[in-house]
């Protein structure tokens, strides 16, 4: 593959010496970013695993079916999708860091918003616009870009710590809304849930977010020599591949089944006999079970081949939903089940993360990964509101656990067809290609 010297090389200041590309070398250097990263990730999906303990209040304070509340998740992520190449490739040009600091601010805000409802649908809809707008910035490609270009020899345990974010939230917010909803009313915990978070995660991103093509504090002696530009597939080749066909279809299957499950666990527990607040207890294990999933998928995915990691991570949720089915009311049944999702979700996006950069490098990761999460998004938006379809015709959710065991299946047979990786690392190299041996490489890779 040719490389060519253009505006998008970076000087050795920006990027770790060859030499220094240890894993310990990284750490040290750049501890912070990922959890700077983990924070801004959190925010971006503040308005999904956030929603969950407002879906029965909302809906009860406007006489709303449940359809009618989470459409709005629908038209946030369907928004996202549409944009989320355009904001890929502006992150290639431009950088991370301006997109996470404001971005957060925008989140959060717009979040907040939600607690001027009137029950006026036109209403509703303009505000969950608004918040799709104000969640572009902060999408997932903003905080892994970041975090790939200053990791290489730990990425995989880089990406986990970073994409933990999300099960932060998957931890925190449930049972942070729950507590304030039973305390103060949906609206005002609306508020302040905003306000507590904005509060923790900005000033963390704004002091520690920086990837490698960020603009430096200070800038770098002009004798310095230029790196070489980032390695990897064109957008185009990336696009033609049919191993970047399988991670779409990975990434739309899973997607569309584990948020929804994430964002009606408590209304399914809570159907099935729990209180309110022990159905949020036990999501809550969702978001703790997730923190291990995504640090223990990490580890793994520097260690062995990451397409066969992502194929037997992706089949927990099927045995989740299986103990979900057959547990009824009971304790143990729902709590494996939250465990079981909860590791599949800490190991989705971070698969999917890695195996770009893996197959197609870094030099237009953040198109490639744009398009992924395009995939990602359009799960997300179809989801929720189809899970909630389906409750509000049969009045249960058990036909949509039984789509989710197919659609974990097809979708870790999907990773499990990859080939060969063409971008991965070898000791001593910062974006080291390997020859493709594999006739369904594609040809992508090395020229």
């Amino acid at each position: 593959m040719e490389k060519s010297t253009s505006a998008s090389t970076m000087r050795m200041g920006d990027l770790m010496p060859i030499a220094d590309r240890t894993a310990g070398a990284e750490w040290r250097r750049y501890h912070m970013l990922p959890i700077a990263a983990a924070l801004g990730y959190a925010t971006s999906v503040i308005h999904i695993y956030g929603l969950g303990p407002y879906i029965a209040p909302i809906s009860e304070s406007f006489g709303w079916s449940r359809t009618q509340t989470t459409i709005g998740l629908t038209i946030a992520t369907l928004v996202q999708a549409l944009f989320s190449v355009p904001i890929g490739l502006l992150v290639d040009r431009l950088g991370p860091r301006v997109f996470g600091v404001v971005g957060v601010l925008l989140t959060t805000g717009a979040f907040a918003l939600l607690s001027t409802a009137t029950g006026d649908k036109t209403q509703w809809y303009f505000l969950w616009g608004l918040l799709a707008v104000a969640t572009l910035p902060v999408q997932a490609t903003i905080w892994t870009s970041a975090v790939a270009t200053r990791f290489e020899a730990s990425r995989g345990l880089a990406f986990a710590i970073t994409l933990c974010g999300a099960s932060l939230a998957a931890a925190i917010f449930p049972l942070l809304g729950t507590w304030l909803i039973g305390n103060y009313g949906w609206q005002s915990a609306v508020m302040a849930q905003a306000a507590i978070w904005v509060a923790i995660a900005f000033p963390v991103i704004l002091i520690f977010f920086r990837g490698a093509k960020d603009r430096q504090v200070r800038p770098a002696p002009a004798d310095q020599p230029v790196a070489q530009e980032l390695e990897g597939s064109s957008l185009s080749e990336g696009l033609r591949s049919s191993i970047y066909h399988r991670l779409l279809l990975a990434s739309l299957l899973f997607t569309f089944t584990i948020i929804a499950l994430v964002v009606h666990f408590v209304p399914i527990l809570t159907d099935r006999g729990a209180d309110p607040l022990k159905a949020a207890g036990i999501a809550s294990l969702v978001g703790i079970f997730s923190i291990v999933g995504r640090l223990g998928t990490g580890l793994l995915l520097d260690r062995f081949r990451g397409s066969l990691v992502g194929a037997v991570a992706f089949l927990l949720p099927a045995i989740g939903c299986l103990s979900l089915l057959l547990a009824g009311d009971e304790f143990l049944g729902q709590a494996v089940a939250a465990a079981l999702i909860g590791l599949t979700l800490g190991a989705e996006v971070d698969v999917i993360v890695y195996l770009t950069t893996q197959h197609f490098g870094l030099k237009t990761f953040g198109g490639l990964y744009g398009g992924l999460l395009t995939a990602l998004s359009i799960g997300t938006a179809t989801g929720p509101l189809g899970a909630a379809a389906i409750f509000d015709e049969f009045g249960n959710y058990t036909i949509f656990l039984w789509l989710t065991i197919a659609f974990m299946v097809a979708s870790s047979i999907a990773l499990a067809s990859l080939p060969r990786p063409a971008y991965a690392r070898r000791p001593g190299s910062r974006q080291t290609q390997i020859e493709p041996s594999d006739p369904a490489s594609d040809g992508i890779g090395p020229a």
